[in-house]
């Protein structure tokens, strides 16, 4: 592209009606941007996908003190998680429609207006039900910033530089949910749980006008319909499938509603697939399942949502067991969980590098090994274990996290076609999502049962508590290394 043409192209922006209609960059093809704008336009999506994901996971430490203030009972104060999760797996899917129907621009405004509306909201939120309404309004702008970020990174970054960008966005994905515990913690050690969302928001405010400077990509839209049924289909399947996931703990309590609720996601995912398919063929598809076709795709999806199942489930069940279990302060469990975040946030843009040089294998077999083992040394804790102890095997599990977050998002979409970007992002953050509902449930699930049933047998709350946690752990170690397992058979064959 001669010099001349990029003058003229880094002055226009999308929303201009001078700015010519151009494809996508091609993943091999020279960057359009300077390294300036290509700074500006990644770091905004990046703090803005940081912040949305440290929201994610904020309130896990925040729980017992909202519960307390807002009267309400532990079933209840869990939808604030629950009803995010379901938002985002109802939004997610949507948005391989949405980035090709919206430019970057666009969707980066709506979705910072739409997180800062509800951050405002439960900053001044007089019950839980306000509460829950500004967790969902958060949720959609989360949703939309995720895929948002993958597919910019992968349409404007050199396939050469793509692992390194890659390793600093898996900070944003990783590391956010392992200080989101630290950050509450220490906030409502000192003040309120309002404080959290009164912090967030001029953090909002600020990524907002970053990102308006910045982010002005000339490319195409497509003005191709919304398939209203697709929608509706995909907000069955997905919402009652997280739901049943998330309900699955007090099944006991509500039997036929869980099974109820597995049956309807289940149809309605067979029936959302099915229409997937047949409307690909006239393009008017709200997402495409083609990614699947690819094995390193699929098996990088199966990866990512053994990491986030692990990860999220070790992120819960570190503060129950050590909260109620042995009496630690909030303050104190955050801090012993920030090391393992701080080296993720080291690590991770080394990995990267590593990756474009070597490609994914020499990082996802360690990754996938090192995970493995922290979760094999979680099953070791017991009520003696020493503090230390934690820290060396969250430190362990988090430098694993790092490589394959690092890997896997580099390597899910390099055998795609640039048109399946979009599209090949939400299938992979909706995995993310599923993957972490699905592990924080059978986590905390297997815990609740066998110590409920160690406490009926005259342990002490401490004994039963950890005892119900050691199973868990091994489960998760398990799937770990199923995942060590899989990580060999991801090579990168570039279909473009």
């Amino acid at each position: 592209m001669s010099s001349k043409l990029f003058r003229k192209r880094k002055h226009l922006s999308h929303d201009s009606p001078e700015a010519p209609a151009v494809e996508r960059p091609h993943a091999a093809a020279p960057p359009v941007f300077s390294t300036k704008q290509l700074t500006g336009i990644i770091g905004a999506l990046a703090l803005a996908a940081f912040v949305m994901i440290l929201n994610e996971t904020v309130l896990s430490v925040a729980l017992p003190s909202i519960m307390a203030d807002l009267d309400v009972s532990a079933a209840a104060g869990q939808w604030l998680t629950t009803g995010f999760l379901l938002t985002m797996s109802v939004v997610i899917p949507t948005t391989g429609f949405l980035i090709q129907r919206f430019t970057t621009r666009s969707l980066f405004v709506f979705a910072l207006l739409s997180f800062l509306a509800g951050t405002l909201l439960a900053v001044f939120a007089p019950s839980f039900v306000f509460l829950l309404i500004a967790r969902v309004i958060q949720a959609v702008g989360t949703a939309i910033v995720l895929p948002l970020l993958m597919t910019t990174t992968l349409s404007l970054v050199p396939v050469r530089n793509r692992g390194a960008i890659m390793g600093l966005n898996s900070i944003v994905i990783s590391v956010g949910p392992a200080i989101g515990p630290t950050v509450s913690g220490a906030i409502v050690n000192a003040f309120s749980w309002h404080y959290i969302f009164v912090m967030m928001a001029p953090l909002a405010v600020l990524i907002l006008i970053f990102g308006m400077i910045f982010i002005r990509i000339p490319v195409n839209t497509r003005k191709i319909p919304v398939d209203v049924l697709s929608v509706i289909l995909s907000a069955v399947a997905f919402g009652f499938l997280v739901y049943a996931i998330s309900s699955v703990e007090h099944a006991s309590e509500n039997l036929a509603v869980t099974i109820a609720s597995f049956v309807i996601g289940i149809a309605g995912l067979a029936l959302f697939i099915r229409r997937q398919v047949r409307l690909t063929r006239s393009g008017r598809e709200l997402l495409n399942l083609t990614p699947f076709k690819h094995r390193p795709f699929t098996f990088s999806v199966v990866m990512i949502m053994i990491a986030m199942g692990t990860m999220l489930g070790t992120v819960v069940m570190i503060p129950i067991i050590l909260q109620t279990g042995s009496g630690l302060s909030t303050l104190t469990i955050g801090m012993l969980l920030l090391p393992g975040g701080l080296v993720q946030a080291f690590v991770a843009p080394i990995f990267g590098r590593v990756y474009d040089r070597f490609g994914p294998r020499p990082v996802l077999i360690p990754g996938a090994a090192m995970l493995a083992l922290g979760q094999w040394l979680f099953v070791t804790v017991t009520t003696d274990t020493e503090l230390w102890m934690f820290v060396v095997s969250h430190v362990v599990f988090s430098i694993g996290l790092a490589m394959l977050m690092t890997g896997l998002l580099a390597s899910a979409m390099a055998s795609l076609e640039p048109r399946l970007y979009g599209h090949g992002s939400a299938i992979f953050n909706t995995g993310q999502q599923l993957g972490g509902a699905i592990g924080t449930t059978i986590f905390v699930t297997v815990m609740s049962l066998l110590s409920a049933g160690k406490l009926e047998a005259g342990s002490d709350l401490a004994s039963a508590l950890f005892s119900g946690a050691h199973v868990s752990f091994i489960i998760g170690a398990i799937l770990a290394t199923l995942g060590l397992v899989l990580a060999p058979f991801i090579k990168v064959t570039r279909a473009h």
